[in-house]
Protein backbone atom coordinates (compact mmCIF):
# COMPACT_ATOMS: atom_id res chain seq x y z
CA UNK A 1 0.00 0.00 0.00
CA UNK A 2 1.60 3.34 -1.17
CA UNK A 3 1.73 5.75 2.13
CA UNK A 4 2.37 9.26 1.60
CA UNK A 5 3.86 9.83 4.86
CA UNK A 6 6.76 7.45 3.68
CA UNK A 7 7.30 9.21 0.83
CA UNK A 8 6.98 12.79 1.34
CA UNK A 9 10.60 13.30 3.39
CA UNK A 10 11.70 12.50 -0.10
CA UNK A 11 10.90 16.11 -0.99
CA UNK A 12 13.20 17.82 0.46
CA UNK A 13 15.78 15.99 -1.65
CA UNK A 14 13.94 17.36 -4.82
CA UNK A 15 14.57 20.00 -7.17
CA UNK A 16 13.99 23.32 -4.94
CA UNK A 17 12.27 26.12 -6.93
CA UNK A 18 13.45 29.56 -4.96
CA UNK A 19 11.07 32.34 -4.60
CA UNK A 20 13.30 34.29 -6.35
CA UNK A 21 12.83 33.16 -9.69
CA UNK A 22 8.80 32.93 -9.48
CA UNK A 23 7.49 35.51 -11.44
CA UNK A 24 4.12 37.73 -10.25
CA UNK A 25 0.86 36.22 -11.77
CA UNK A 26 -0.15 40.07 -12.37
CA UNK A 27 1.57 43.31 -12.07
CA UNK A 28 -1.30 44.92 -9.83
CA UNK A 29 -0.55 44.88 -6.42
CA UNK A 30 -3.52 43.62 -5.04
CA UNK A 31 -2.57 40.83 -7.07
CA UNK A 32 0.63 38.95 -6.31
CA UNK A 33 0.73 35.26 -6.11
CA UNK A 34 4.33 33.58 -5.55
CA UNK A 35 3.36 29.76 -5.70
CA UNK A 36 4.09 27.72 -2.51
CA UNK A 37 7.97 26.19 -3.08
CA UNK A 38 6.64 23.19 -0.89
CA UNK A 39 3.23 22.79 -3.78
CA UNK A 40 5.71 22.86 -6.92
CA UNK A 41 8.23 20.56 -5.31
CA UNK A 42 5.09 17.82 -4.64
CA UNK A 43 3.65 18.95 -8.30
CA UNK A 44 7.17 17.97 -9.44
CA UNK A 45 7.09 14.60 -7.23
CA UNK A 46 3.79 13.55 -8.45
CA UNK A 47 4.90 14.12 -11.87
CA UNK A 48 8.36 12.09 -11.48
CA UNK A 49 6.54 9.13 -9.61
CA UNK A 50 3.29 8.85 -11.80
CA UNK A 51 5.60 8.47 -14.90
CA UNK A 52 8.17 6.20 -13.81
CA UNK A 53 6.13 3.35 -14.85
CA UNK A 54 3.36 4.72 -16.88
CA UNK A 55 0.86 2.23 -14.52
CA UNK A 56 -2.25 2.68 -13.39
CA UNK A 57 -1.00 2.47 -9.81
CA UNK A 58 2.25 4.62 -10.13
CA UNK A 59 -0.66 7.28 -11.71
CA UNK A 60 -2.66 6.54 -8.78
CA UNK A 61 0.31 7.26 -6.28
CA UNK A 62 0.77 10.58 -8.02
CA UNK A 63 -2.96 11.56 -8.04
CA UNK A 64 -2.71 10.93 -4.30
CA UNK A 65 0.12 13.28 -3.50
CA UNK A 66 -1.35 15.87 -5.63
CA UNK A 67 -5.02 15.39 -3.66
CA UNK A 68 -2.61 15.74 -0.40
CA UNK A 69 -1.26 18.99 -1.60
CA UNK A 70 -4.48 20.55 -2.67
CA UNK A 71 -5.80 20.01 0.86
CA UNK A 72 -2.81 21.62 2.27
CA UNK A 73 -3.03 24.83 0.54
CA UNK A 74 -5.20 27.80 1.73
CA UNK A 75 -6.09 30.40 -0.81
CA UNK A 76 -7.69 29.99 -4.01
CA UNK A 77 -4.89 30.68 -6.54
CA UNK A 78 -2.45 27.74 -4.91
CA UNK A 79 -5.61 25.15 -4.69
CA UNK A 80 -5.95 26.29 -8.68
CA UNK A 81 -2.32 25.45 -9.46
CA UNK A 82 -2.36 21.91 -7.87
CA UNK A 83 -6.02 21.60 -10.11
CA UNK A 84 -4.37 22.81 -13.06
CA UNK A 85 -1.70 19.76 -12.14
CA UNK A 86 -4.48 16.95 -10.99
CA UNK A 87 -6.36 17.98 -14.63
CA UNK A 88 -3.21 17.01 -16.74
CA UNK A 89 -2.70 13.80 -15.26
CA UNK A 90 -6.42 12.88 -15.10
CA UNK A 91 -6.79 13.36 -18.97
CA UNK A 92 -3.51 11.41 -19.57
CA UNK A 93 -5.37 8.35 -18.61
CA UNK A 94 -8.34 9.42 -20.60
CA UNK A 95 -10.44 10.37 -17.65
CA UNK A 96 -11.43 13.63 -19.21
CA UNK A 97 -14.92 13.72 -17.51
CA UNK A 98 -12.70 14.17 -13.88
CA UNK A 99 -10.32 16.00 -15.52
CA UNK A 100 -12.95 18.50 -16.90
CA UNK A 101 -14.03 18.60 -13.05
CA UNK A 102 -11.33 19.80 -11.94
CA UNK A 103 -10.83 22.71 -14.20
CA UNK A 104 -14.53 23.96 -14.17
CA UNK A 105 -13.55 24.17 -10.36
CA UNK A 106 -10.97 26.67 -10.75
CA UNK A 107 -13.37 28.56 -12.37
CA UNK A 108 -15.57 28.27 -9.55
CA UNK A 109 -13.05 29.34 -7.03
CA UNK A 110 -12.59 33.20 -6.83
CA UNK A 111 -8.99 32.55 -8.19
CA UNK A 112 -7.33 36.12 -9.08
CA UNK A 113 -4.51 35.07 -11.27
CA UNK A 114 -5.44 35.51 -14.78
CA UNK A 115 -2.63 33.43 -16.27
CA UNK A 116 -3.89 30.78 -13.84
CA UNK A 117 -7.24 31.51 -15.28
CA UNK A 118 -6.13 31.74 -19.08
CA UNK A 119 -4.43 28.17 -18.56
CA UNK A 120 -7.09 26.33 -17.26
CA UNK A 121 -9.69 28.08 -20.32
CA UNK A 122 -7.06 26.68 -23.15
CA UNK A 123 -7.27 23.41 -21.37
CA UNK A 124 -11.02 23.01 -20.60
CA UNK A 125 -11.89 24.27 -24.49
CA UNK A 126 -9.10 21.39 -25.37
CA UNK A 127 -10.64 18.51 -23.52
CA UNK A 128 -13.90 19.31 -25.26
CA UNK A 129 -12.07 20.10 -28.25
CA UNK A 130 -10.69 16.23 -27.78
CA UNK A 131 -14.37 15.28 -27.49
CA UNK A 132 -15.81 16.86 -30.29
CA UNK A 133 -18.14 19.31 -28.37
CA UNK A 134 -16.56 22.25 -30.06
CA UNK A 135 -19.46 25.20 -29.64
CA UNK A 136 -18.84 24.38 -25.72
CA UNK A 137 -15.20 25.18 -26.43
CA UNK A 138 -15.71 28.15 -28.82
CA UNK A 139 -18.38 29.67 -25.36
CA UNK A 140 -15.10 28.96 -23.32
CA UNK A 141 -13.25 30.80 -25.51
CA UNK A 142 -15.64 33.98 -25.71
CA UNK A 143 -15.74 33.83 -22.31
CA UNK A 144 -12.00 33.89 -21.60
CA UNK A 145 -11.77 37.11 -24.50
CA UNK A 146 -14.36 38.88 -22.66
CA UNK A 147 -12.63 38.22 -19.18
CA UNK A 148 -9.61 39.83 -20.05
CA UNK A 149 -11.39 42.70 -22.49
CA UNK A 150 -13.42 43.76 -18.97
CA UNK A 151 -9.75 44.24 -17.00
CA UNK A 152 -7.95 44.85 -19.49
CA UNK A 153 -6.89 48.15 -17.15
CA UNK A 154 -5.92 46.07 -14.78
CA UNK A 155 -3.96 43.67 -16.33
CA UNK A 156 -1.50 46.60 -18.20
CA UNK A 157 1.06 45.14 -20.35
CA UNK A 158 -0.01 41.69 -19.83
CA UNK A 159 -3.02 42.23 -21.31
CA UNK A 160 -1.28 41.53 -24.87
CA UNK A 161 0.20 38.20 -24.19
CA UNK A 162 -2.89 36.87 -22.90
CA UNK A 163 -5.38 37.87 -25.13
CA UNK A 164 -3.04 36.16 -27.77
CA UNK A 165 -3.38 33.21 -26.32
CA UNK A 166 -7.19 33.70 -25.67
CA UNK A 167 -7.75 34.66 -29.68
CA UNK A 168 -5.99 32.07 -30.50
CA UNK A 169 -7.89 29.27 -28.94
CA UNK A 170 -10.73 30.97 -30.28
CA UNK A 171 -8.94 30.73 -33.97
CA UNK A 172 -8.70 26.78 -33.21
CA UNK A 173 -12.28 26.62 -32.52
CA UNK A 174 -13.07 28.45 -35.50
CA UNK A 175 -11.25 26.39 -37.65
CA UNK A 176 -12.26 23.15 -36.45
CA UNK A 177 -15.78 23.96 -37.21
CA UNK A 178 -14.61 24.95 -40.79
CA UNK A 179 -14.95 28.81 -40.24
CA UNK A 180 -11.82 29.52 -41.93
CA UNK A 181 -12.64 33.40 -42.40
CA UNK A 182 -13.11 33.77 -39.10
CA UNK A 183 -10.03 31.39 -37.95
CA UNK A 184 -8.36 33.91 -39.71
CA UNK A 185 -9.33 37.16 -37.81
CA UNK A 186 -8.99 35.64 -34.60
CA UNK A 187 -5.06 35.22 -35.55
CA UNK A 188 -4.91 38.16 -36.97
CA UNK A 189 -2.43 41.07 -34.90
CA UNK A 190 -1.33 38.53 -32.42
CA UNK A 191 1.92 37.56 -34.59
CA UNK A 192 4.34 39.86 -32.19
CA UNK A 193 2.56 38.60 -28.77
CA UNK A 194 2.65 34.96 -29.82
CA UNK A 195 4.73 32.74 -27.01
CA UNK A 196 5.88 29.50 -27.49
CA UNK A 197 2.92 27.75 -26.20
CA UNK A 198 -0.71 26.87 -27.70
CA UNK A 199 -0.75 30.28 -28.88
CA UNK A 200 1.92 29.48 -31.48
CA UNK A 201 0.84 26.22 -31.94
CA UNK A 202 -2.59 27.05 -33.02
CA UNK A 203 -1.09 30.22 -35.67
CA UNK A 204 1.32 27.60 -36.51
CA UNK A 205 -1.49 24.86 -37.79
CA UNK A 206 -3.75 28.13 -38.96
CA UNK A 207 -0.98 28.87 -41.41
CA UNK A 208 -0.29 25.03 -42.38
CA UNK A 209 -4.13 24.38 -43.40
CA UNK A 210 -3.56 27.22 -45.08
CA UNK A 211 -0.27 26.36 -47.28
CA UNK A 212 1.66 29.45 -45.48
CA UNK A 213 4.10 26.59 -45.15
CA UNK A 214 7.14 28.88 -44.68
CA UNK A 215 5.10 30.32 -41.79
CA UNK A 216 4.09 27.18 -40.29
CA UNK A 217 7.57 25.61 -40.13
CA UNK A 218 9.08 28.62 -38.36
CA UNK A 219 6.49 28.80 -35.48
CA UNK A 220 6.39 24.89 -35.53
CA UNK A 221 10.66 24.98 -34.75
CA UNK A 222 10.17 27.68 -32.35
CA UNK A 223 7.41 25.73 -30.51
CA UNK A 224 9.72 22.70 -30.20
CA UNK A 225 12.86 24.94 -29.46
CA UNK A 226 11.21 27.41 -26.99
CA UNK A 227 9.07 24.47 -24.72
CA UNK A 228 11.08 23.38 -21.70
CA UNK A 229 12.05 19.94 -21.33
CA UNK A 230 9.96 19.26 -18.30
CA UNK A 231 6.44 20.66 -17.10
CA UNK A 232 7.13 24.04 -14.74
CA UNK A 233 4.87 25.64 -12.41
CA UNK A 234 7.41 28.15 -11.97
CA UNK A 235 6.55 30.43 -14.29
CA UNK A 236 2.94 31.54 -14.59
CA UNK A 237 2.98 32.71 -18.17
CA UNK A 238 4.18 29.34 -19.09
CA UNK A 239 0.76 27.92 -17.46
CA UNK A 240 -0.64 25.24 -19.41
CA UNK A 241 -2.31 21.92 -18.56
CA UNK A 242 -4.49 18.81 -19.63
CA UNK A 243 -4.21 18.29 -23.57
CA UNK A 244 -2.74 21.79 -23.94
CA UNK A 245 -0.15 20.52 -21.33
CA UNK A 246 4.01 21.87 -22.30
CA UNK A 247 4.52 18.18 -23.29
CA UNK A 248 1.64 17.75 -25.28
CA UNK A 249 2.56 20.79 -27.43
CA UNK A 250 6.02 19.48 -28.20
CA UNK A 251 4.41 16.26 -29.41
CA UNK A 252 1.92 18.17 -31.12
CA UNK A 253 4.54 20.39 -32.94
CA UNK A 254 7.53 17.91 -33.46
CA UNK A 255 4.54 15.32 -35.34
CA UNK A 256 2.90 18.58 -37.03
CA UNK A 257 6.44 19.25 -38.54
CA UNK A 258 7.10 15.84 -39.61
CA UNK A 259 3.68 16.30 -41.66
CA UNK A 260 4.69 19.54 -43.16
CA UNK A 261 8.05 18.34 -44.41
CA UNK A 262 5.76 15.20 -45.66
CA UNK A 263 3.53 17.94 -47.62
CA UNK A 264 6.51 20.00 -48.64
CA UNK A 265 7.78 16.52 -50.23
CA UNK A 266 11.09 16.82 -47.72
CA UNK A 267 10.39 12.63 -47.35
CA UNK A 268 13.48 12.23 -45.69
CA UNK A 269 13.02 14.81 -43.18
CA UNK A 270 9.75 13.90 -42.97
CA UNK A 271 10.26 10.32 -41.36
CA UNK A 272 13.28 11.73 -39.39
CA UNK A 273 10.71 14.00 -37.47
CA UNK A 274 7.94 11.76 -37.22
CA UNK A 275 9.90 9.04 -35.84
CA UNK A 276 11.14 11.31 -33.07
CA UNK A 277 7.51 12.00 -32.51
CA UNK A 278 6.76 8.18 -32.22
CA UNK A 279 9.71 7.53 -29.70
CA UNK A 280 8.44 10.73 -27.74
CA UNK A 281 5.13 9.21 -27.78
CA UNK A 282 6.13 5.37 -26.50
CA UNK A 283 8.64 7.56 -23.74
CA UNK A 284 5.64 9.26 -22.38
CA UNK A 285 2.63 7.44 -22.68
CA UNK A 286 3.81 3.61 -23.43
CA UNK A 287 3.81 1.64 -26.33
CA UNK A 288 0.13 0.47 -26.33
CA UNK A 289 -1.08 4.20 -26.18
CA UNK A 290 -3.66 5.91 -28.47
CA UNK A 291 -1.82 8.24 -29.32
CA UNK A 292 0.75 5.94 -30.77
CA UNK A 293 -2.02 5.05 -33.00
CA UNK A 294 -2.12 8.51 -34.33
CA UNK A 295 1.70 8.91 -34.40
CA UNK A 296 1.37 5.63 -37.01
CA UNK A 297 -0.91 7.36 -38.99
CA UNK A 298 0.83 10.03 -39.72
CA UNK A 299 3.56 8.22 -40.78
CA UNK A 300 1.42 5.79 -43.05
CA UNK A 301 -0.08 8.44 -44.46
CA UNK A 302 3.46 10.12 -45.20
CA UNK A 303 4.59 6.99 -47.01
CA UNK A 304 1.37 7.03 -49.10
CA UNK A 305 2.13 10.44 -50.32
CA UNK A 306 5.48 9.85 -50.83
CA UNK A 307 4.96 6.67 -52.92
CA UNK A 308 2.34 8.95 -54.72
CA UNK A 309 5.53 11.14 -55.54
CA UNK A 310 7.89 9.00 -56.48
CA UNK A 311 5.68 6.75 -58.47
CA UNK A 312 6.99 3.73 -55.95
CA UNK A 313 5.42 1.74 -54.42
CA UNK A 314 4.95 0.56 -50.27
CA UNK A 315 2.02 -0.93 -49.49
CA UNK A 316 3.01 -3.92 -47.21
CA UNK A 317 4.59 -0.78 -44.74
CA UNK A 318 1.53 1.07 -45.37
CA UNK A 319 -0.87 -1.62 -44.66
CA UNK A 320 0.97 -3.09 -41.54
CA UNK A 321 1.35 0.93 -40.00
CA UNK A 322 -2.51 1.70 -40.50
CA UNK A 323 -3.21 -1.77 -39.23
CA UNK A 324 -1.43 -1.45 -35.75
CA UNK A 325 -3.30 2.18 -36.23
CA UNK A 326 -5.99 1.27 -35.95
CA UNK A 327 -5.67 -1.77 -33.41
CA UNK A 328 -4.03 0.91 -30.91
CA UNK A 329 -7.03 3.23 -31.86
CA UNK A 330 -9.25 0.85 -31.14
CA UNK A 331 -11.22 1.22 -34.11
CA UNK A 332 -15.05 0.15 -33.91
CA UNK A 333 -15.83 -3.16 -36.46
CA UNK A 334 -17.04 -1.75 -39.52
CA UNK A 335 -20.46 -4.86 -39.08
CA UNK A 336 -20.67 -2.91 -35.33
CA UNK A 337 -24.34 -1.29 -35.49
CA UNK A 338 -24.74 2.24 -33.49
CA UNK A 339 -24.12 5.67 -34.11
CA UNK A 340 -20.44 6.53 -35.05
CA UNK A 341 -21.38 9.76 -32.80
CA UNK A 342 -19.78 7.61 -30.20
CA UNK A 343 -16.73 6.86 -31.63
CA UNK A 344 -13.59 8.47 -29.64
CA UNK A 345 -10.73 10.18 -32.11
CA UNK A 346 -13.17 9.29 -35.19
CA UNK A 347 -10.90 11.54 -37.58
CA UNK A 348 -8.25 9.84 -37.09
CA UNK A 349 -9.57 6.56 -37.42
CA UNK A 350 -11.05 7.45 -40.53
CA UNK A 351 -8.07 8.91 -42.25
CA UNK A 352 -6.51 5.54 -41.14
CA UNK A 353 -9.00 3.50 -42.69
CA UNK A 354 -9.26 5.70 -45.87
CA UNK A 355 -6.05 5.24 -46.14
CA UNK A 356 -6.21 1.26 -45.56
CA UNK A 357 -8.77 1.20 -47.93
CA UNK A 358 -6.73 2.72 -51.08
CA UNK A 359 -4.09 0.09 -50.59
CA UNK A 360 -6.41 -2.58 -50.37
CA UNK A 361 -8.71 -1.34 -53.66
CA UNK A 362 -5.58 -1.24 -55.79
CA UNK A 363 -5.23 -5.38 -54.91
CA UNK A 364 -7.72 -7.19 -57.10
CA UNK A 365 -8.48 -10.01 -54.71
CA UNK A 366 -9.20 -7.67 -51.80
CA UNK A 367 -10.72 -4.70 -53.89
CA UNK A 368 -14.15 -5.48 -52.06
CA UNK A 369 -12.73 -5.21 -48.60
CA UNK A 370 -11.15 -2.04 -49.53
CA UNK A 371 -14.82 -0.67 -50.61
CA UNK A 372 -15.73 -1.68 -47.67
CA UNK A 373 -13.36 -0.23 -45.33
CA UNK A 374 -13.72 3.36 -47.99
CA UNK A 375 -17.52 3.64 -47.05
CA UNK A 376 -17.50 3.13 -43.75
CA UNK A 377 -14.15 6.03 -43.59
CA UNK A 378 -16.52 7.98 -45.76
CA UNK A 379 -19.44 7.83 -43.38
CA UNK A 380 -17.74 8.34 -40.16
CA UNK A 381 -15.68 11.62 -41.68
CA UNK A 382 -17.33 14.66 -40.47
CA UNK A 383 -14.62 17.56 -40.55
CA UNK A 384 -16.18 20.69 -41.67
CA UNK A 385 -13.71 22.10 -43.49
CA UNK A 386 -12.69 19.53 -46.50
CA UNK A 387 -13.89 16.13 -47.82
CA UNK A 388 -12.21 12.38 -46.85
CA UNK A 389 -10.84 12.40 -50.18
CA UNK A 390 -9.34 16.18 -49.89
CA UNK A 391 -7.72 15.49 -46.52
CA UNK A 392 -6.22 12.29 -48.47
CA UNK A 393 -4.84 14.23 -51.60
CA UNK A 394 -2.43 16.74 -50.60
CA UNK A 395 0.10 15.49 -53.39
CA UNK A 396 -2.45 17.70 -55.53
CA UNK A 397 -0.49 21.32 -55.41
CA UNK A 398 -3.51 22.55 -57.15
CA UNK A 399 -5.80 21.94 -53.93
CA UNK A 400 -5.80 24.98 -51.25
CA UNK A 401 -6.83 22.51 -48.59
CA UNK A 402 -4.68 20.55 -46.58
CA UNK A 403 -5.17 18.30 -43.46
CA UNK A 404 -3.17 18.59 -40.32
CA UNK A 405 -3.33 15.96 -37.47
CA UNK A 406 -3.70 17.78 -33.96
CA UNK A 407 -2.42 15.13 -31.50
CA UNK A 408 -3.00 17.29 -28.00
CA UNK A 409 -6.96 17.47 -29.32
CA UNK A 410 -6.77 13.82 -31.78
CA UNK A 411 -8.11 15.93 -34.11
CA UNK A 412 -7.67 16.65 -37.64
CA UNK A 413 -8.15 19.99 -38.55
Amino acid sequence: MFSLATKLPRLARGRYHSPAVVRLFSTNPHDQFKPNPVALQMIDYAFSLSRSQKSDESYGQGLLVLEQCESNQHDANSKGLVLLATSTFLSERGNFAEAIEKLNTIKDFNVSSFPLRVAATEALAGLHLELGEDDTSSVIADECLNDLEANKPELGNEFESLNARAKSLKGLTELLQGNTDSSKSCFNGVEDTLGVGNDAMSYAEFSHTSRDFATAKKLYQNVIQGIPENNTYTDPYKLAAGNMAWDDVHLAATCALGQLESHMRNFGDAEEILTRALTMTEERFGSHHPKIGIILTCIALMFRYKATVEHSSSLMVQEGLYRRALELLKAPQMETEGTLEKVYRKDIIALARGGYAETLCVQQNRKAVGEQMKSWAEGAWNNRRLSLSEALDVSSESSSKIAVIDTRISRAL
